[in-house]
């Protein structure tokens, strides 16, 4: 029992060595690197950064490289490196758990690659490390986890709380589907609400405004799905499916959040346009924000 309890906390190369599959391939490692990030699911995580380590080991495919001195054979340390930057930059995320399966989709997509053991500790939680373990496979999770990336650019439509209320709102949307697949988003109700001096707690109260009238409109449109995350909107385009895009969580999340207040609910369409990649966007009962993105704007 004291062999696998200090196995249990041990690096992941001795995990790795403890556990080899057949062949005992080689083996390539990132040892003890720390990163100032914002992530957590609780609220005292929230507006600040935290330490960060990171243990990764990769086991890769023998490339010949140390008898020809190749470097362009063999997987190179950056590309640990590089996983872990793209995944951090990818959004905001609550949990340590998500982080490192995407970390090892991304290794695990490189040719090279067989398995890897990734550990990520939390450094200023607690009196010591909190952290996760994974190992994976490039038949696992993880390289299933990396596929399916395409989605269509879609259309981006955002309609004005008058386009909600107005009658002819069926025919507004079923134009916007003639064009492919789409987006809403929504203005904030008509009724103002009282402006308070503390800048996040506005910011909560103007995105769950938005969300009032994201659910206004699925109660008048059957077609109008109100979703949150980046993975069901990406499904929904690829299915040809129209959502309606309730704000929070992809605002909150950003590693790069808008630089417009929840408020201006126009140039926050023209946000999430860009972040999606939208083909196009379309202005219903407001005026155009400025944007690069090809733009129309539709009387109700």
């Amino acid at each position: 029992m004291g062999e696998e309890t200090k196995l249990a906390f041990d690096h992941p190369e001795a995990r790795a060595a403890a556990f080899p599959p057949a062949g005992f391939p080689d083996r390539i490692s990132l040892r003890d690197h720390v990163v100032e990030v914002e992530i957590g699911a609780f609220q005292p995580e929230r507006g600040r950064t935290q330490r960060v380590l990171f243990n990764v080991v990769v086991e890769v495919r023998p490339s010949g490289a140390g008898v020809s001195d190749d470097v362009d054979r063999v997987l190179s340390y950056d590309t640990i490196t590089d996983a872990i930057a793209a995944a951090l930059a990818e959004e905001r995320l609550n949990l340590l758990e998500t982080l490192a399966e995407r970390v090892a989709a991304r290794l695990l997509a490189e040719p090279l690659a067989l398995r890897c053991f990734v550990r990520i500790e939390k450094l200023d939680l607690g009196p010591g490390a909190l952290g996760v373990e994974i190992v994976r496979t490039a038949q696992g999770p993880a390289r299933d986890a990396a596929a399916g990336r395409d989605v269509p650019h879609p259309v981006v439509a955002y309609l004005s709380d008058a386009a909600i209320a107005s009658p002819s709102l069926s025919g507004l949307i079923t134009r916007i589907e003639s064009r492919g697949p789409a987006i809403l988003c929504v203005g904030a109700p008509g009724a103002g609400h009282e402006r308070l001096d503390h800048a996040m707690v506005q910011r909560r109260i103007d995105l769950l405004a938005i969300e009032q009238s994201c659910w206004r409109l699925a109660a008048r449109d059957p077609r109008c799905v109100v979703v949150e995350t980046r993975t069901e909107l990406d499904w929904a385009v690829r299915k040809g499916r129209t959502t309606v895009w309730a704000p929070s969580k992809l605002v909150l999340d950003s590693v790069d959040p808008p630089s417009v207040e929840p408020s201006d609910t126009v140039a926050l369409a023209a946000w999430f346009a860009g972040q999606v990649h939208a083909r196009e966007l379309i202005v219903i009962g407001a005026a155009a924000p400025g944007t690069d993105l090809p733009t129309q704007t539709w009387a109700i």
